[in-house]
């Protein structure tokens, strides 16, 4: 299908490849002109502005921010200004707000709007990896699907809103910096008594501990099933204690931030609630 691309940098240039190789009719757009010439000569289309690129019809935009994907929309040779049935698809980690911004706006040009958020790093978009998370009408949907399975290994469906998608995306991304910091912590407390950094990854890896947890205890908090306990909240507590005993002298802000938090549960009379309520009030 016709499809234009705005946006080269690390993750654009992966999508951009991986709908080439699809076969798709793909036009790029870039505002450093150097980055589209490889993809011309992989028989790509280069655009002159993001207006000459949405008379493709469906135009994607994979740019750095919430001002970068302002200016090719809005801007005086920007999507809007491309005239009614165009498709912009938006895979851009952008806020809530200019989200509901850009559907009003489409919608108000005659245009449609579908937000499609992607999960991945730049070696993952340029293997057609990616993970597509996404939110319009379902007839939207339906038409870009093509474009998901050229550019992402599943497709996320979250709702009718293109909103619902931007906000499992920022989600989905304070999750990693929790993980981050998580593995970090993790990593200091078991050091402090002489544990490698890479064996204590290799024994998470070699675990499954991510997965295995999101897996057992996803469903949990999703339904808010923390009667009866599996493993009591005051029991948790023990642990988490034991652990900052253990490293004791190191930061650990997110161990601590645990900690408090089962303390106000535990004082509000959840310590024999399931540990999985840690997220919860204190009082439900």
């Amino acid at each position: 299908m016709d499809v234009a691309l705005l946006g080269l940098g690390q993750m654009g240039s992966g999508m951009a490849g991986q709908l080439i190789e699809a076969g798709h009719n793909v036009t790029v757009w870039n505002r450093d002109a150097a980055k589209a010439r490889p993809f011309q000569q992989r028989g790509a289309s280069v655009a002159a502005s993001p207006r000459d690129a949405a008379h493709a019809g469906v135009v994607m935009t994979m740019l750095a921010n919430d001002d970068a994907v302002e200016a090719v929309v809005f801007g005086d040779d920007g999507i809007l200004s491309a005239g009614a049935e165009v498709c912009h698809i938006s895979c851009s980690t952008v806020s809530v707000a200019l989200t509901h911004r850009l559907m009003e706006a489409h919608a108000g040009a005659g245009q449609r709007f579908v937000s499609a958020q992607v999960l991945g790093r730049p070696d993952v978009s340029a293997a057609g990896k990616l993970s597509v998370i996404a939110g319009g009408s379902s007839a939207d949907l339906d038409a870009a699907q093509p474009l998901f399975e050229a550019i992402g290994s599943g497709t996320f469906r979250m709702g009718e809103s293109p909103m619902t998608a931007a906000a499992a995306k920022i989600a989905a991304n304070f999750g990693i910096t929790a993980i981050i910091e998580m593995l970090s912590e993790q990593v200091r407390i078991a050091g402090a008594h002489g544990v490698q950094p890479s064996q204590m990854v290799e024994l998470l890896i070699g675990t499954n501990f991510g997965n295995r947890l999101i897996r057992s205890y996803g469903p949990m908090v999703a339904e808010q099933r923390f009667e009866p306990a599996g493993f009591s909240m005051r029991l948790g507590r023990k642990d988490v204690g034991l652990a900052l005993a253990a490293g004791e002298g190191e930061e650990l802000p997110l161990l601590e931030l645990i900690a408090s938090r089962m303390d106000a549960i535990i004082a509000a009379d959840g310590g024999e609630r399931d540990w999985s309520a840690l997220g919860q009030p204190p009082a439900l």
